[in-house]
């Protein structure tokens, strides 16, 4: 279609050019200001022909040398052709703002610009355009009445609100991409770099990050092993001893005094000498966090990433691993679970009738049939026990029964209650006193 169709008005000078495509000012006939983002005619061979060049190195490089297989090269190319390929994708990029923008609808932190679908095709984004005080003119900002430390702490809370909470972050968040709003609001644009993480990943880094703002370097060790991020059979505590070594000395300092290249290469080193094999599935995640290092050292260097993510990072975990996270469990396995739970009776019915029908000992059966039928016995009312307790975080997900309100505890339904508590119970009885 011509763009006088499309548009009231195009300015044909680029207010914004990069090396994958170029970002024009336009007008819709409802008098909308907006972007359009075009994609350059004929990158994607180039792209292509790129990472193929890339991926011949990666692959040579792991051939003759321990470390290149150490850093997974082949696998770091392979995840930077994906994320390269998909910025090239104007839908998908649009798709990315909207999921953001959704994410934090009605929250004050964060501004993301309305996309405009109709308009939108694989090579064209047609976008809200936005306007804001550069995030590295400290002077603007300051004229502005922004204050700085609460705009660096905010910018701490956006990325462990998009890892964490949303399991989906901009990946892109230079100065270039990050307005601020004279209110204090960011506002971003460019979402052509997003990452997501795997539940395991996300459990082990915040098992990692709190390890370290408590400064308990076995539990990151720990953390580390299980993981499966060093070998099965590194030692803990010499593991411990290099990490503590490296991390002690940045600790009580403001951010304007440590040095993270520094701290970038001791812990480089201590890979290397660990042979800790680098995750290709964190890359785009550690970009990212030295990013959001850089912004808060620009807008306030005292600021201390530490105090400011630790008590977002203890909240999340404790969602992960108490009631909270058994719930939230239960409910996104509901459908397989709620499959299982007619037959809950009947294996119910038939365990209770195994247990009624063993035989009593008698002297000659001897200690061992004794033992034997003991452990049956505790082996079946595990089964039962079990099954209640199931049965139980079942019905809570399942029924609309009113809430009983309990002194110290969560709101439980009434038979829910119940059935966790015989289940208990019968645990308890059936457990093995050796």
């Amino acid at each position: 279609q011509p763009l006088t169709e499309l548009f009231a008005n195009f300015d044909t000078e680029p207010l914004a050019s990069a090396s994958i495509a170029q970002v024009h000012a336009a007008q819709l006939h409802n008098g909308r200001q907006v972007i359009v983002k075009v994609v350059r005619p004929d990158i994607e061979p180039i792209i292509r022909r790129d990472l193929a060049l890339m991926m011949r190195l990666a692959q040579l490089l792991e051939s003759f040398l321990a470390d290149a297989r150490r850093l997974h090269a082949v696998d770091v190319v392979a995840d930077y052709e994906i994320t390269i390929l998909d910025e090239l994708d104007m839908v998908r990029e649009a798709a990315n703002a909207n999921q953001i923008r959704r994410n934090f609808d009605g929250d004050e932190r964060l501004y993301i610009p309305e996309v405009f679908w109709e308009y939108t095709r694989n090579n064209v984004m047609v976008m809200e355009r936005v306007s804001g005080l550069p995030v590295d003119n400290i002077a603007a900002l300051t004229a502005a009445g922004v204050n700085l430390e609460k705009l660096a702490e905010r910018g701490v809370e956006i990325f462990f609100k998009q890892v964490f909470d949303d399991n989906f972050f901009h990946a892109d968040m230079h100065p270039g991409n990050i307005m601020v709003e004279p209110s204090g609001r960011y506002v971003a644009v460019d979402f052509g770099i997003v990452g997501t993480l795997e539940e395991a990943d996300k459990r082990y880094l915040a098992e990692n990050f709190l390890g370290f703002f408590h400064r308990d370097y076995h539990a990151v060790a720990k953390a580390h092993l299980k993981a499966g991020w060093i070998p099965a059979d590194t030692r803990l505590s010499h593991f411990e001893s290099a990490i503590r070594a490296v991390c002690e000395p940045i600790f009580d300092k403001p951010l304007s005094e440590i040095s993270f290249g520094f701290v970038l290469l001791r812990l480089f080193q201590v890979a290397r000498r660990f042979d800790m094999q680098v995750q290709p599935q964190l890359v785009l995640l550690q970009k990212t966090l030295l990013n959001i290092e850089g912004l808060g050292r620009t807008l306030y260097p005292e600021l201390d990433l530490w105090k400011t993510a630790k008590p977002y990072l203890e909240r999340w975990m404790n969602e992960q691993v108490g009631w909270r996270g058994l719930l939230r469990t239960t409910q996104e396995q509901l459908p397989q679970l709620a499959e299982t739970l007619p037959e809950i009776p009947f294996l119910l019915h038939e365990a209770l009738q195994r247990l009624a029908d063993m035989p009593t000992t008698t002297p000659d059966n001897g200690a061992n049939d004794s033992k034997q039928q003991r452990s049956e016995k505790r082996l079946i009312g595990a089964i039962v026990g079990s099954a209640l307790i199931i049965s139980a975080t079942l019905v809570y997900a399942l029924s609309g029964f009113t809430p009983l309100s309990v002194i110290g505890m969560p709101r439980l339904p009434v038979v829910t209650l119940g059935l966790g508590l015989a289940g208990v119970i019968v645990l308890a009885i059936n457990w093995p006193d050796d």
